[in-house]
């Protein structure tokens, strides 16, 4: 189902807003929480911004695939596997946080000014295939304000093992 313009403008400030909210949730993660993990499989703190970079990279991509391509494929990743292959734990933080917000900025300057047909533009996502601009707004808007509560969660379990 087709987003209205409110609700298109609604995930444009969502969107935009993501990296302030992104840092607001680091900063209230102890020097000593910052590569703590609430369990084996789960990402700490700095690793979550990490994914986020990457995350955010592939992500200016796939919009502008999916604006400027006629029905392009759209690469789905392994987050878990880069995760480990990039050892998110020895990369800077503070150049991922660029990423992130450098990303978000000359992405959301490119969709606040887009024509109401443009969201309707389309691929092919190699693990969900159907893909639209639209859904690509819906994923993305929410993506960095989810992994902010998930650091937000890591410092609150962090807190609780450590009574």
């Amino acid at each position: 189902m087709a987003l209205t313009r409110a609700e298109r403008e609604r995930l444009i400030a969502q969107y935009a807003a993501g990296p302030t909210r992104l840092r607001a949730a680091l900063a209230t993660v102890p020097a000593e929480a910052m590569t703590w993990r609430p369990a084996p499989a789960e990402w700490s703190a700095h690793e979550i911004v990490c994914h986020c970079a990457d995350s955010e990279t592939n992500s200016y991509a796939r919009i502008r695939f999916l604006l400027a391509e006629p029905n392009p494929l759209i690469q789905g990743y392994d987050q878990d596997h880069w995760a480990r292959h990039f050892d998110y734990h020895t990369a800077p933080l503070e150049p991922a946080l660029a990423v992130v917000e450098s990303v978000r900025a000359s992405t959301t300057a490119l969709i606040r000014g887009l024509p109401d047909a443009a969201w309707t533009r389309e691929g092919r996502h190699t693990e969900s295939g159907r893909y639209t601009a639209e859904d690509w707004l819906t994923i993305y808007a929410e993506h960095l304000e989810g992994h902010a509560r998930q650091i937000e969660a890591n410092v609150g379990a962090w807190r609780a093992q450590r009574r």
